[in-house]
């Protein structure tokens, strides 16, 4: 067969990223071309071709309708309606659509962990024909048994978000861009020494990723192997700062139902580990007031042990092709997820603060001179240098292997188990229930 898509690699920067303050950890791919997208034009025709396009949060991920109408624009026989989801309940929404064959044309890929699962139900389109750029992350994700089943567009990772204004006021200096857990939890203790009784020195979501995906990544772990005595250290230490007062504790997030864009753009919190996704809906809810006047930066995520190249996690997000859609529409789909993950879709993105899952210098470029993005040169490094590994490994196994890995997490944080006996129960379940 011929495979016209490209595997990832990485995350390859061309060299010429100045706006970086050190080198990519992996070499720049001198073929990776900023040309614009002619290729991705659909056919020219009379009559219109209707897409319909799944999404969620339409309001604060605008997203969905920059590139719908960056596509139709330059294929002006195409419309592309964006049906939008229950952000929560995304894929079983949407499962259940797909099921009555009321599925959307194209399927956004919100988590990477139920790509098999609508694989093996028949429900994605072998797109191994189309044409993805050179250097673009996140396609092995969508790789199953050699075919590609859907094309990223976005390829987000975690860093943390910091308050320069609360970090100024308290006479703490600002994070390194090579700090370890332990440089970190010094940070915390001197933030919550100087700042008001009421602002934390960290916001922690109530995600398993805060706590699971950094600790996969930099123990070098995989969920599939079904052993996790490596998250000990890392549910130990969110323990020891919820003890400490350094972060909202698990039960009363859950209970007030704490929303991390609440916590961190009302200053409630100086740091926010978060993806980068959450660029994009800070600058904006600044813009409209919903979030407070503050200057803030990115830094790389803390460390197990100092390094210069930071290791952190993310999962890309793409768009499938629904296997039912009508052969009159398929060659505009195709067109449409070649756009997406194109040069001109991935400098758009960049420049309302999403990252894209192509990165050349332009994309970056346009990424730091959107209006509101931070300018200094911790945040643009956070964000173009580093290691990053897939917090969701594409198998059939995985969902029911990071529901058991959910509980564990619930489990631990919220006092109910100690965290030796809930890894050893997540371990036998794991056995049992995900062979």
């Amino acid at each position: 067969m011929n495979r016209k898509f490209t595997a990832a690699v990485g995350i390859a920067l061309a060299a010429s990223l100045s706006l970086a303050s050190c080198s990519s950890s992996t070499e720049p791919n001198e073929n990776e071309s900023s040309a614009p997208n002619a290729s991705t034009d659909a056919p020219g025709s009379d009559e219109k071709v209707k897409l319909t396009l799944s999404g969620w949060s339409l309001d604060t991920t605008p997203e969905f309708q920059l590139l719908a109408d960056g596509f139709t624009a330059r294929n002006q026989n195409v419309e592309i309606e964006v049906i939008q989801y229950d952000a929560t309940d995304y894929n079983t929404l949407l499962t259940t659509d797909l099921a009555a064959g009321k599925g959307p044309d194209i399927i956004t890929q919100k988590e990477v962990k139920f790509v098999s699962t609508f694989q093996e139900g028949g429900q994605l389109l072998d797109v191994s024909d189309l044409t993805l750029p050179e250097g673009i992350g996140g396609v092995d994700s969508y790789t199953i048994d050699g075919k590609l089943y859907a094309a990223p567009y976005r390829q987000d990772v975690w860093v943390v978000f910091y308050n320069k204004d609360l970090y100024e006021a308290a006479g703490v200096d600002i994070p390194t861009g090579n700090w370890t857990w332990d440089d970190y939890t010094k940070t915390l203790e001197d933030l919550k020494a100087k700042l008001p009784a009421d602002v934390y020195p960290q916001y922690v979501h109530g995600w398993q990723s805060t706590v699971q995906g950094l600790s996969n990544a930099q123990a070098g772990a995989d969920i599939l192997a079904g052993t996790y005595g490596h998250l000990a250290e890392d549910y130990d230490r969110q323990l020891a700062y919820q003890d400490a007062g350094l972060q909202v504790d698990f039960n009363t997030r859950n209970s007030n139902q704490l929303t991390y864009q609440g916590e961190f753009g009302t200053q409630k919190a100086a740091n926010l580990l978060m993806g980068t996704w959450y660029t994009a809906t800070l600058i904006s809810q600044q813009a409209s007031g919903e979030a407070q006047d503050f200057e803030w930066g990115m830094a790389p995520v803390p460390q197990r042990t100092a390094s210069n190249t930071p290791v952190t996690f993310g999962d890309p997000t793409g768009f499938a092709i629904n296997a039912n859609i009508d052969d009159a529409k398929l060659e505009a789909a195709k067109a449409f997820l070649e756009y997406a993950a194109g040069t001109d879709a991935a400098s758009a993105l960049a420049g309302i603060g999403i990252t894209p899952a192509l990165k050349d210098a332009t994309v970056v470029d346009a990424y730091f001179s959107a209006d509101g993005a931070p300018t200094d040169e911790l945040s643009q490094s956070a964000w173009s240098t580093y290691e990053a590994f897939a917090e969701n490994p594409t198998s059939s196994r995985t969902a029911t292997i990071q529901g058991i890995l959910n509980d564990l997490h619930s489990a631990v944080l919220s006092g109910n188990t100690e965290v030796a006996a809930a890894i050893t129960e997540a371990e036998g379940r794991v056995a049992n229930e995900a062979p």
